[in-house]
């Protein structure tokens, strides 16, 4: 999106006088961008103690409810898959279905639910990970991914990356290449990216904490 002088998103058919105020900033009415005067953090709610004490819980529904919040959202995510080469987008169950289907939408690819088992009514595969108790199970349609594709895998947050690298085992057991794991948010203390070891990995936003 070109810019003017001044730093303010225009297309090519505005000019000054379509440049609006919003919460974030000035925006251009043709497309909505808005000038981003704010980041992604801004938006994201810090809880302290919450879901126990000593953790501070990364609340993204005020920025989900909020219209400049999630568009730039979106917007940091797609630059990240700037120029990146890919078949698919797969989102993780389900909040990676929120921001992978918006993103498969823009770039016009298909999008793949990647489901807690027992979920999706046709022939799957299934890949079992490890909680802090017990284990969990996640899968996909067995016809939904083809052999050489390659997929890009989205999810709001990386925490241990448990059940990205689920996901990614399971993009792999139907021929599929990883070509790209995307977040918005990353929790660096968890060390999520040493589980994911080998893969390409981005987020917007990083916290140094757990």
């Amino acid at each position: 999106m070109p810019t003017n002088k001044e730093g303010y998103y225009v297309s090519d058919i505005s000019d000054e006088a379509s440049l609006k105020k919003t919460e974030s900033g000035r925006t251009c009415l043709e497309c909505g961008c808005p000038k981003p005067d704010k980041k992604v953090e801004d938006y994201i709610l810090n809880i302290p103690d919450f879901p126990e004490p000593g953790i501070i819980f990364r609340d993204i529904t005020s920025l989900l409810d909020n219209a400049d919040g999630l568009h730039l959202a979106i917007n940091e995510m797609l630059e990240l898959l700037k120029d990146v080469d890919f078949d698919v987008i797969a989102g993780t169950e389900s909040r990676g279905f929120i921001f992978g289907m918006p993103i498969a939408y823009e770039l016009r690819k298909p999008f793949v639910p990647i489901r807690k088992k027992g979920k999706l009514p046709r022939e799957t595969v299934s890949e079992k990970y490890d909680l802090e108790y017990g284990t969990a199970e996640i899968e996909i349609h067995k016809d939904s991914i083809k052999p050489g594709q390659k997929v890009i895998l989205i999810d709001d947050l990386i925490a241990t990356g448990g059940t990205m690298k689920a996901a990614c085992n399971l993009v792999e057991k139907l021929g599929g290449k990883v070509q790209k794991i995307l977040f918005l948010i990353e929790l660096a203390g968890l060390n999520g990216r040493e589980a994911l070891k080998g893969y390409d990995v981005s987020s917007v936003v990083c916290y140094p904490g757990k």
